[in-house]
């Protein structure tokens, strides 16, 4: 059965396993053998019968191309990892002073 790594910010609902072993032939299948165990957890991984923004899923290292549905093999590796994005917008109200040439 492939073996699912669930991210920091998912374990709680694990009871703080980062690995679990579950079945499933299919990258959807194996999130509702993880909801049948873990209640509440195919919800902050889909969305619309898709992976929720912001999250990705990688099978051995790969990204897969076909969502959902991606095939998974009994010995696989799955990963979600949650976005990172970086940068910010200056907050309201804040002023920004930008560096200007000198002629």
């Amino acid at each position: 059965m492939p073996k699912v790594h669930i991210p920091a910010a998912m374990r709680s609902l694990t009871g703080g396993a980062a690995e679990v072993v579950v079945a499933g032939k299919t990258l959807a299948e194996v999130i509702d053998r993880l909801e049948e165990r873990y209640p509440g957890i195919k919800s902050r991984m889909t969305e619309g019968g898709k992976l929720r923004r912001g999250l990705a899923a990688f099978v051995n290292d790969q990204s897969p191309n076909a969502g959902l549905q991606t095939a998974v093999g009994p010995e696989d590796e799955i990963y979600f990892a949650p976005a990172i994005a970086g940068g910010s917008a200056p907050a309201p109200g804040r002023i920004v002073r930008r560096r200007t040439e000198q002629a």
